[in-house]
Parts: C-alpha cells; structure tokens; sequence
C-alpha cells in the first residue's frame, strides 16, 4: 500500500477478495511485523554484546577469541534462545498491553540465571561482565527498539491499517459495546467487520453501529472459515452454553481465526487470571491481588529512589519554576492541600501554586460553570488559573513537589489519582477500593486524557489499576506519561 510516495511494510487488514475471503496480502503485516521484532531483538543483542565485546576484550587481546568471543557468542545465543522460549515472540502479545514486556522481561532475567550458573559451573572469572552489564544493556536496548516499533504500528493502526478483521457474536447490546471500544482505541488492532446475533438481525435491522449483522450465532465458525476473519469475539448471550462454545472452538479448527471469550469479570486481566484444569473441567481462575509481599516491597524501593533520583535531576527546574510563581503573582510558590491516601489516611500533598491567592473561597462562584463529571471540580478556563499557572498545569510541572510525598511515602510513582475528602465521603463501597493502595503521581488516568476523561472512566481506570496491578505496567505507565505530559492533552 502507498502513502505519500513510499511503500507501507504493513499493508491494511482490509483486503478482501470478490467472493468476500481476506486475501493473503491483507494479513501478512502480522507475518512482517514479527519478522521485524525478532530482527530488532536480534540486531540490538547482537550491537550491545559485540561493543562490550570489543571494548573489554581489547584490553586482553591476546585471549580474545578464547575467551570474549565465547562468552560474547554464547551470551547472544542465550538471549535469543531464552526469547523463544519465553514465547516474547508470540504474535498475541506484540504490539499491545504490558505482557509483551513482562515476557520479554522474565526471559531476560532466565538468560541471567543461566547465564551465573554456567559462570559457576566454569569458574569464569569474567561473567560479572555479562551479568551486570550485558544483560541490563541488552534490556534497555531492546525494550526502547520495541516500543519505537510499537508506536509505528499503532500510528499505522490510527489511519485504519495493521488492524484485525473480527466477527463479534453476541447479544446486540454487548456487540455494540465492543465495537464502541474498538473504535475508540484502535492501537488494540481489532476492527468489528461483521456481526453474529441470536436472530441474525441488530439494533438497527441488518446493521450495528454501521457493521453488518451477517448471520446468526449457530453460523459463526461457517461464515469465519468463508471469510477469513482473524477473530473471534464471543460477548455474552444466554445462547453460549459451555457446550455450544466448546463446539465452535471445535469447529474453528484449522482456521487462521482466534476465539476471544469475553468472561463475567470484565476489568479483571493480566496475571490475575488462571486457567486450570480441575477434574478434567477447564476453570478460570481469578487469584486475590497482591497489596503485600516481594513486588510491593520492589516496588517501594523504586518510588524511593526514583523520587531521589528525580528531586536531584529536576532541581534547577524547580528552582526556576518557583521564581516564576512567586514572581507571577502575589501568594506562597506552594499550594498545600489535604488529600486522601492508602486506606483513607489522609495527607498534605505538595504542588506549585498554580491560582491566586484564595481560590479556594471563590469556588463557589464557579459552581454554575463546572465541567468535571460526578465527584470531580473542573473548569476549562478557570479565572483563577495564573499565566504561569496555565503553563504548568499544561504540562504538569505543578506536580513536581510531589515527589516530595513520594520519598516520605505518602505516595506512589504511579497509582491512582489521589482524592480530596470531600470527594471519598461521597464513594460507595466499590469507588473506595481505589484506596487499597497509595495514590500515584501518574497513572492510567494520566495517560488516557486526564480531565478529559469521564468520572466513570476515571474511576473504571483506577479500580482496574487496583485489580491488574504489576511492575510491568507500571513500568508501561511511567513510560508513557512522558509522552503524556509532552502532548498536554486533558490538561487544565
């Protein structure tokens, strides 16, 4: 496919041939952009071992083929076999969510233990070199190569190509939802092309939201083998009964198609669920989240020091920061406010005075112009927001004093958004296990539109976070707030 005079290494999902099948071209940017991935890895592996080859082993050239070269030939092998196994290059991950990483992450770290017993195992006296430094490198390298790859794709994905053609079949009202959010978040890769229902008939007669109705759920796996979809997204219907849905993962073998089963649970994901085989029956298991224990204890350690690290790195902006609020207008460079932490202790949290002095009092004044949706106050052009003060806010530099609460340990890096009180006196049960764990200078909430966002959007957003929390995503999260916090977008 052309744009703009270059030819596109990742052909549209749409690509249909006259008796309606996807042609093959349309689905081999999956097959190329694997290929790319894998060539990537391979590539900065094979950079990052050859510059700490060269660089050590010319100081002991004498024994360079002996010994650096081998312990740089087979360090690269052990990344690359420890990849494959780890299945860091399966096709379902790539491109998506934080379990890319996570695998990539856990079969570095099996390279590492391999890599030290084999060490011990041959007295080397040399693979602290390839433990400490080679590995954490091969690391960073390859995780920045795959993110810039990632977002190639989802640029492509956002001009309607690189997407999977799906068939959703279901009741209308939970089709409908899907197609919502699929439109609505395209870097996921599924474009709804067709439609499956009890009846064969929508809420809009042959169409839903657009899509067309193709044929009731007893002709699903007939009409994906006919047409060639990539996907196949069950939504719940009284009509699947586990015998029925086993039957059509029977019937959908030997296609190119995955089944995608949308469980009761829906804001449940990622390493909390299980599926295990408990008297020959298939059970999916749902495991309590960790709000204690050795990841808590890791991650911790990293608000602590990634709070040092980054008070230090920030210092002279926030030194300039300051002069300009003071400067700006009358009032304290601070503003301190009391917030709502871990199990409803609350706390003074930290920011730059971003308002005249007494805006607080003037609230009220402006109760008729807000546009924050349930609990939330928010006004786009709020009167009281200095000249300074709209610049920072815009791109978040008022919250910088925040790291502050974050090395006392008040709060986190990344969690949820840290409510006002009045705000918690107001959350039913279910919005207060938002306050399970510490809230955080960024979040989902920050990367996904901040006040743009709709209240029960934001809340959904951190009871998620709460529910599927791991290292891996809040990893994902700190990465992409930068990007965030850069483009201003939901600011004000």
């Amino acid at each position: 496919m052309r744009q703009g005079g270059l030819v596109s290494p990742f052909p549209s999902a749409r690509g249909r041939l006259a008796n309606g099948a996807i042609s093959q071209p349309a689905i081999a940017w999956e097959q190329r952009y694997r290929r790319a991935v894998v060539t990537s890895d391979s590539v900065t592996t094979a950079f990052v071992v050859a510059a700490i080859g060269n660089f050590f082993g010319a100081r002991d050239a004498a024994n360079w083929h002996e010994k650096w070269g081998i312990l740089a030939f087979g360090t690269e092998l052990l990344v690359l076999g420890a990849l494959a196994v780890g299945r860091a290059w399966a096709p379902a991950v790539l491109g998506q969510g934080a379990e890319e990483f996570r695998r990539l992450g856990r079969s570095l770290f099996a390279a590492t233990v391999v890599l030290a017993l084999g060490g011990i195992a041959l007295t080397s006296r040399n693979i602290k070199l390839w433990i400490f430094v080679a590995i954490p490198a091969i690391a960073l390298v390859t995780m920045t190569a795959r993110y810039l790859l990632r977002l190639w794709l989802h640029k492509q994905r956002k001009e309607g190509r690189c997407l999977r053609p799906v068939l959703a079949a279901g009741s209308p009202a939970t089709v409908r939802d899907l197609i919502t959010r699929t439109r609505k978040f395209p870097h996921i890769g599924w474009r709804v092309e067709a439609v499956c229902t009890t009846d064969g008939r929508g809420l809009d007669g042959d169409e839903l939201d657009g899509v067309p109705v193709v044929g009731q759920l007893a002709d699903v796996a007939k009409h994906v083998r006919h047409d060639g979809y990539r996907v196949v997204a069950v939504t719940p219907d009284p009509h699947w009964t586990p015998d029925r849905l086993q039957r059509l993962a029977w019937n959908l073998e030997g296609s190119d198609a995955e089944m995608v089963v949308a469980p009761v649970l829906m804001e449940v994901a990622g390493p909390r669920l299980h599926v295990d085989a408990v008297l020959g029956i298939p059970l999916l298991r749902v495991s309590m989240p960790t709000f204690t224990g050795g990841r808590r204890a890791i991650k911790a350690v990293v608000d602590r020091v990634g709070a040092a690290v980054l008070l230090v790195l920030f210092a002279p902006l926030m030194v300039l920061v300051g002069l300009l609020v003071a400067v700006d207008s009358r009032g304290g460079v601070f503003y301190r406010q009391r917030r709502v932490g871990k199990d409803g202790r609350e706390f003074t949290i930290l920011k730059f005075r971003t308002m005249v002095a007494g805006a607080h009092g003037a609230r009220a004044e402006l109760a008729d112009r807000n546009e924050g949706a349930g609990l939330l106050f928010k006004v786009r052009r709020d009167p009281r927001v200095t000249r300074v003060g709209a610049v920072l806010r815009r791109y978040s530099l008022d919250e910088l004093p925040q790291l502050f609460n974050v090395l006392t340990g008040s709060m986190s890096l990344v969690g949820p958004r840290p409510p006002l009180p009045e705000e918690c006196a107001a959350y039913d049960p279910d919005i207060r296990r938002r306050l399970l764990v510490k809230p955080g200078l960024t979040g989902l909430w920050q990367i996904s539109g901040r006040s743009d966002l709709p209240w029960e959007e934001a809340v959904r957003l951190d009871l998620r976070y709460v529910e599927d929390w791991s290292l891996a995503l809040d990893t994902v999260i700190l990465w992409k707030t930068l990007r965030a916090v850069l483009h201003g977008q939901g600011a004000y």
